[in-house]
């Protein structure tokens, strides 16, 4: 079986079944992919240019090292209104059918030097809406991740790092161009923290040749991803590619390995939220836990709130106690001293 190797020429931004392959492979190959992070590196160029505080000087030479000036390359893609993820694809699987399952093994996932998570103000975070008067422009907080194993957030806070790719899914059947914000049934944007290397990804196939891009990688997130970014970063993904013709699926299915780290091993503070509504529940629950870690900790509501994307779960703990579901909010003590 052979090795294959797409680089950041190789970058588009929309699903579209019509966009030439970029690469073509056979059943059992193996593709390395080298991805942009969600902001294609300008989060990063704008740290720099302002002389942003929380981003050491060496740091921002590792950042800017490479980066794209006038944005990434298209390798000649006709571009769309919808500038969505840079994603690096499509791969077409040789054989793949509208039918077939994908087998995708995550066998490395490697983020970059650098990563951010950010809140902004009426933007795709949980509490955005009702936060904006007391989050001003946002805020973007940088994590050193040269370490490899962990990240230290401010003195005292330290994640263990778990890296995955956000995006990872196949071109849908149907005429695109589709934005790449929504998951859909061949997967996409699902931002599943569980898809770490050991993993397994089986994708329902529609489109001939399966198609697949992936690219948005965390270096580590909380299930729900609740200020709407993980710890954005560029990295390499490398995935072994087979195809499962015996074996028609719905929907994305997932076979992952034990928990890579012991982020768990110190206990949990959970908040919980009880609505009628699974979204309210669950901004009641992340409501009450970011006063916690304000109190308890001394963060600002920036950085508890970023943080709380970066290693806060929700789980919904009940959903048949009618009128009111309840979802959790778990803050892994772990990371604290």
């Amino acid at each position: 079986m052979r090795v294959h190797t797409l680089g950041h020429g190789s970058i588009h931004t929309v699903w579209n079944a019509s966009l030439p392959p970029a690469l073509r492979v056979q059943p059992g190959d193996t593709v390395v992919l080298d991805t942009l992070d969600a902001s294609y590196g300008g989060v990063a160029r704008r740290a720099q240019a302002g002389g942003h505080p929380e981003l050491p000087p060496e740091l921002a030479a590792l950042i800017v090292a490479g980066a794209y000036p006038e944005g990434p390359p298209t390798a000649g893609r006709p571009t769309h209104s919808l500038r969505g993820h840079p994603l690096t694809g499509p791969v077409l699987v040789d054989g793949a059918e509208p039918g077939d399952t994908l087998v995708v093994d995550v066998l490395d996932v490697q983020p970059a030097a650098w990563g951010w998570t950010g809140c902004r103000p009426n933007g795709i975070g949980l509490l955005d809406a009702e936060l904006a008067g007391e989050l001003g422009e946002g805020h973007t907080h940088f994590w050193d991740l040269r370490a490899g194993s962990h990240a230290d957030f401010l003195p005292g806070i330290r994640l263990p790092l778990a890296p995955f790719p956000g995006v990872l899914g196949l071109a849908p059947a149907a005429p695109g161009p589709h934005s790449t914000s929504p998951p859909r049934r061949v997967g996409g944007n699902m931002d599943v923290r569980q898809l770490v290397a050991g993993s397994t990804l089986y994708l329902p196939v529609e489109a001939a040749g399966a198609l697949l891009s992936a690219g948005d990688l965390h270096a580590a997130q909380g299930d729900g991803e609740l200020s709407g970014t993980g710890i954005e970063t560029e990295g390499r993904l490398t995935l072994r590619l087979s195809l499962r013709k015996d074996w028609p699926i719905d929907s994305p299915q997932i076979k992952a390995p034990p928990e890579p780290t012991s982020l768990w091993s110190g206990g949990s503070y959970l908040v919980t939220g009880h609505a009628p509504d699974l979204l309210e529940a669950a901004r009641t629950s992340l409501r009450g836990l970011l006063a916690h870690m304000r109190r308890e900790y001394g963060l600002s509501l920036p950085h508890a709130y970023v943080l709380a994307s970066a290693c806060v779960d929700l789980r919904i703990s009940q959903i048949v106690d009618a009128p009111n579901y309840t979802v959790s909010a778990l803050l892994p003590l772990s990371i604290f001293g």
